[in-house]
């Protein structure tokens, strides 16, 4: 049986996705997504954690993240966990985890200065769920 790989995040976007356009057409939005949780201490105070994501985004994903999302943006990723390694700038090998995104969604209103009035209700609920590639299928 294979195992289940499976995140889903509801946050704010901590940056504007930076988006590059590889060779051979292909297109990667990376960014970051604050996520919080409120708990109380042993006094009762409240407290705020927040847990900063690494969000990588390709194709159409990422063509939406360039239309679509900025700074403050909320947003619902669906996405799987992967691990990778590189080499900095020192040829230090460096590990990061980041959430390879399969599907987000714009939670929330459209920055007022977007478009036209109107179109805010419309825009507000643009998803898009990205399919997986035939070589990446399990069987």
């Amino acid at each position: 049986m294979a195992g289940v790989n499976k995140v889903i995040l509801v946050g704010n976007l901590g940056k504007d996705p930076e988006v590059r356009h590889l060779e051979g057409g292909s297109v990667v939005a990376n960014f970051t997504l604050a996520t919080n949780e409120f708990y109380k201490d042993k006094q009762g105070s409240r407290i705020e954690r927040t847990e900063w994501h690494n969000i990588s985004a390709w194709r159409g994903l990422a063509e939406l993240a360039e239309k679509y999302l900025k700074k403050g943006s909320q947003i619902y990723v669906e996405g799987k966990l992967r691990t990778r390694q590189y080499q900095d700038k020192d040829n230090q090998t460096r590990y990061i985890t980041e959430i390879i995104a399969e599907e987000i969604s714009l939670l929330g209103s459209r920055p007022q200065n977007a478009g036209a009035p109107g179109a805010a209700a419309a825009e507000a609920s643009v998803s898009l769920r990205q399919e997986p590639e035939l070589d990446q299928l399990p069987f």
